[in-house]
């Protein structure tokens, strides 16, 4: 019988065996460094994803806009044929101009039709401070102001003119009541009748416009509205709760013409209406380059609106077809401005070209000399915040709502327009022009943004501008 020693013994010399085994097998430290400097494996970096933009891929369904759905069923009808003018009488020549002013009644062949030689003026009866015309193919009559905010008014002009010349000036509605001692009532509702006659205004000549390059923009508002359903009636009236409210502007750089203006929350609607305001005033065909700040709705607004389908090549030959995409106008340029912001202050800026390409961009803006930006339509909402005073910082002249905010803005937009001379679009006179007293001579020619458009050849008083009769069709418009 073996004994037990003999097996402790074999186990130990099997694993003495086993250890010089795996000494000889395992390779040492110096010779894993010498093998790494005399071969190195090269480092494999990660896949970088590629900066370049992608061209846009376009989408399988028009996005949708309200307001143009609502218009595709109900055409707007055409003007009705136009008379005949008047032949001149061999009378004495006329000294009063009728061009601006047509017969407001119903019956007449000429109503609405400015100057074809139907009308004459017919003094002032009375002794009144209105001339009267008389048209003579309906024999009826007519005072000047018939068709705005002055007609059936007691009031003088002057005092109707100033109070509407400090609100559009930035001065609450209060304040211009206390100044001029009027009820605040009274002051509100002449801004109402001058906006509605504003809007029409601003219509007329705001037109078949023709621009190269727009600039669009938000400005926060702070509207004043009362909680309903949530507290009891009582402190309904005591507890007032500030609700994010945004003006929108659209500009022309090159004129300083504002275009368009609206108020609503930053949403896609809200972009979809706003550019569907620009389309109706462009001229067709008018496809401008558009720079707005990195608010996304833009892109999808303005690629509604200047889209078109397009039928994508096959890429292999059998298969069904691709379906059509709606793609942007090949003539469509839109860049955004991205602005990074850390603790209330300006750390990046960004240029980003959404649809187009940055050459033809730079070649759309080298022109005037100018680069991506917006800085025009910023300092647009500089004027807006002087000159409304509900959009004012830190003011307590809030609206109560949005059309009392809106009716600031269609007086802003026609005074901005016609009656305000800006800096930046005077013209150097050919010859000094003296002034009154002892000043210096006159070297600057003023020029408002209507004029710059060549809309008008002059700085329209505020009085003028609420005297101007807006024909009921669009007609061609006297400068």
């Amino acid at each position: 019988m073996i004994p037990h020693l003999v097996y402790y013994q074999l186990v130990v010399l099997g694993l003495l065996w086993f250890c010089v085994m795996l000494h000889a097998v395992w390779p040492s430290r110096c010779a894993l460094s010498q093998q790494r400097r005399a071969a190195p494996e090269p480092i494999t970096s990660k896949r970088k994803r590629s900066k370049a933009p992608k061209p846009f891929a376009g989408l399988t369904h028009k996005p949708h806009c309200a307001l143009c759905a609502e218009e595709a069923p109900t055409p707007t009808p055409p003007p009705p044929v136009q008379p005949d003018p008047m032949e001149p009488t061999h009378r004495r020549p006329r000294v009063i101009d009728t061009s601006r002013h047509f017969c407001p009644h119903a019956g007449c062949d000429y109503r609405g039709w400015l100057g074809l030689g139907n009308l004459r003026a017919n003094g002032h009866p009375s002794g009144g401070q209105w001339r009267q015309f008389h048209c003579t193919a309906c024999q009826g009559y007519f005072p000047e102001h018939h068709g705005t905010i002055f007609h059936g008014k007691q009031v003088a002009v002057e005092l109707i003119v100033r109070v509407l010349a400090c609100l559009a000036e930035g001065l609450g509605i209060r304040a211009t009541a206390r100044v001029f001692e009027v009820d605040p009532n009274t002051v509100l509702q002449w801004l109402v009748e001058a906006a509605e006659q504003l809007k029409a205004f601003s219509a007329s000549f705001l037109c078949n416009v023709h621009v190269n390059q727009l600039q669009l923009d938000e400005l926060y508002a702070v509207l004043r509205g009362v909680i309903n359903g949530e507290i009891s009636e009582d402190n309904a009236l005591k507890r007032l709760e500030r609700s994010r409210h945004w003006v929108w502007t659209v500009i022309d750089p090159e004129s300083k013409r504002l275009l368009a203006t609206a108020i609503g929350p930053r949403t896609l609607a809200m972009a979809q209406r706003v550019v569907h305001q620009v389309v109706q005033v462009l001229a067709p065909g008018c496809v401008p380059l558009c720079l707005t700040d990195g608010l996304k709705e833009y892109g999808t607004a303005l690629l509604t609106h200047f889209g078109s389908w397009s039928q994508p090549a096959r890429r292999q030959a059998p298969g069904p077809r691709p379906k059509p995409r709606w793609m942007p106008l090949p003539q469509l340029l839109y860049a955004q401005v991205v602005k990074s912001y850390r603790r209330r202050r300006l750390v990046r800026v960004k240029h980003r070209v959404v649809f187009g390409t940055r050459e033809r961009v730079t070649q759309v803006l080298a022109a005037c000399g100018w680069q991506i930006q917006t800085a025009f339509v910023e300092r647009l909402n500089l004027d807006l915040r002087q000159r409304v005073a509900a959009v004012g910082r830190r003011a307590t002249t809030l609206c109560q709502g949005e059309d009392s905010l809106g009716q600031h803005l269609v007086l802003f937009q026609s005074y901005h327009n016609f009656c305000l001379p800006h800096a930046s679009l005077r013209l150097p006179l050919a010859a000094p022009e003296s002034t009154k007293g002892s000043g210096s001579a006159k070297l600057w020619q003023p020029c408002t943004p209507a004029m710059a458009a060549g809309l008008t050849d002059r700085v329209w008083t505020l009085r003028e501008v609420f005297m101007f009769r807006v024909p009921p069709w669009p007609q061609p418009q006297a400068l």
